[in-house]
């Protein structure tokens, strides 16, 4: 009864595998529809066999045998109705009242079932650029955020019969996946740990297309790429937040400047001892100690005072 087809349940569903690769639940209806290739002609042979049938058709009229005419003309014109030309990098949707047939993606002349439906669908790379979204990160601070994604399809069974208007839906998608992502991740790491929308802008594109593709494959949409355009604080707290780099910029400054100058010291001191120069005791160590680490921590050249007596 079904020759030809493969069928298993799970739980509540029977999947149907054949040629048509669709999935129909126990009431028949149809849940997943996947692409698949059409019934095509060479549309050149069909272009001929129909150039032959109209020319035999019109050779019976001629002869005013119109019960063998007419209907070898009406035969060609009903495949005359099947030709259709595929653009490269194009696919056409063939339905059939109301069937889906299948699809073409192959470019050329191509003959395919009469009076069926085709849609045109573009299989190249386009890009969507989102608008400025004002979302908060993970720490609750106003940004401002935007993206582009590159993106194809794939499947043009399910860009046209998933979806109402896979356009849309990358769209709308797109921005839901790029607030959501940016809600995950503080605008910047000052603690050096983690990721940040700022400092791993990598790592977020990959998360961003990730979760893109996951909200995507229902259409039939495959991500190539996702990149943020745009980053930046709202303006009602951008001018607090650089206050706070800067902050942030300046102790992280001074922390690499005091261990510099600790270790030079450091340095300094063993030299001395090593080179036998002067004995010094923990007073004059102390003393040293402190006028090399004021001459190299102060954010202010130094005056060098020039003692001629005793350093007591």
């Amino acid at each position: 009864m079904f020759r030809g087809f493969t069928i298993s349940t799970t739980n509540d569903i029977i999947i149907i595998s054949n040629r048509y690769d669709s999935i129909f639940d126990k009431k028949g209806a149809v849940i997943d529809m996947v692409e698949r290739k059409a019934w095509r002609l060479n549309g050149y042979l069909g272009v001929l066999l129909i150039g032959v049938l109209a020319g035999t058709g019109v050779y019976f009229m001629f002869q005013n045998q119109f019960t063998m005419g007419v209907p070898i003309l009406v035969v060609a014109l009903i495949l005359l109705s099947g030709i259709t030309v595929v653009q490269p990098n194009q696919a056409e949707v063939i339905t059939f009242f109301g069937k889906y047939l299948g699809t073409v993606r192959d470019s050329g002349l191509w003959m395919v079932v009469p009076f069926s439906l085709r849609k045109k669908v573009s299989l190249r790379v386009r890009n969507f650029n989102s608008a400025k979204l004002k979302v908060n990160d993970v720490n609750g601070n106003p940004i401002e955020i935007a993206s582009v994604i590159v993106f194809k399809v794939i499947d043009s069974a399910k860009a046209l019969f998933e979806v109402d208007n896979y356009e849309q839906f990358v769209e709308i998608q797109s921005e839901t996946a790029l607030r959501h992502v940016a809600s995950k991740y503080p605008y910047d790491n000052f603690d050096e740990e983690g990721y940040s929308l700022r400092g791993n802008t990598e790592e977020i594109a990959k998360g961003l297309a990730s979760e893109l593709q996951e909200r995507l494959g229902v259409a039939g949409v495959e991500v190539v790429e996702a990149r943020l355009t745009h980053l930046a604080y709202s303006p009602e707290i951008a001018s607090a937040m650089l206050q706070r780099q800067q902050a942030d910029a300046i102790i992280s400054a001074r922390k690499k400047i005091v261990e510099g100058a600790v270790g030079m010291v450091q340095m300094a001191i063993e030299q001395l001892q090593k080179d036998g120069v002067i004995e010094l005791d923990d007073e004059r160590k102390a003393t040293m100690i402190n006028n090399l680490l004021v001459s190299v921590v102060s954010d202010r050249s130094t005056h060098p005072v020039i003692n001629l007596g005793s350093i007591y």
